[in-house]
């Protein structure tokens, strides 16, 4: 199971959010280059990045820093938020990311989204972040009627390059994951699945690589060193 150490960008600074609550924000530090290239010393061979600014706005708002962590640490990078037309996707694919996450407009434009899936194949990330089961879009500040398994299924046979599923009711909270909602994810879907929200141990990295995830994103449980980079790659097997 591949481990994503997650650097979330707000204002340039690298900071963590609890549940995606914008007023609920933790300053982790100023420099996210350095962190990036902290985590690739710990042994990370990705990682996640979130523009926040971007989630809210709907356009990029960190592009300069992401450029920066890009070139810096030399593994494939991701990022979500604000990823709506297809000059931003061209835009940051120019930046050096290796693949796009895309939430909101797929769940509002899923023909649009299919388009971009098959203009850019095996670069998008099917993002999709869910409050009891329900699809949130505009940086989790709405929630749709769309249950999370659904809004994947509609793009069966698409050429998505994973699913990254965030339960929000775990999200920065240090409670553990919501396994069953994951593996429900994994089941319903032929792409891989990469689990985010809640990990705060190793004990619940290797809960997640039993359901079969692909991938983990881990965030706040690093940065408050409830769990060492190191013990999650050896947890994940």
């Amino acid at each position: 199971m591949e481990i994503w150490p997650a650097i979330d960008l707000r204002g340039g600074n690298c900071v963590r959010l609890q549940q995606g609550d914008y007023q609920r924000e933790t300053f982790f530090g100023d420099d996210p280059v350095a962190m990036a290239r902290h985590w690739v010393s710990q042994g990370a061979e990705r990682v996640h990045l979130v523009d926040l600014d971007g989630a809210r706005t709907g356009r990029p708002e960190n592009l300069p820093v992401v450029r920066d962590i890009v070139e810096a640490i030399g593994v494939p990078c991701e990022i979500g938020g604000g990823i709506r037309t297809e000059a931003t996707i061209r835009q940051l694919l120019d930046a050096g990311l290796s693949r796009l996450v895309v939430g909101t407009l797929a769940l509002r434009e899923p023909e649009w989204f299919r388009k971009m899936c098959r203009s850019f194949p095996g670069r998008l990330v099917l993002g999709i972040d869910a409050r009891d089961g329900l699809v949130a879009t505009d940086g989790w500040m709405n929630t749709s009627a769309t249950p999370a398994v659904d809004l994947a299924r509609q793009f069966a046979g698409e050429p998505i390059a994973a699913v990254v599923y965030t339960d929000i009711a775990t999200d920065g909270m240090l409670t553990g994951p919501n396994v069953g909602a994951m593996r429900q994810m994994k089941q319903a879907v032929e792409w891989p699945v990469v689990a985010s929200g809640g990990v705060s141990n190793a004990d619940d990295v290797a809960a997640l690589a039993r359901a079969n995830m692909d991938g983990c994103i881990i965030g706040r449980a690093l940065y408050e060193r409830k769990l060492d980079l190191p013990a999650a790659l050896a947890a994940a097997g």
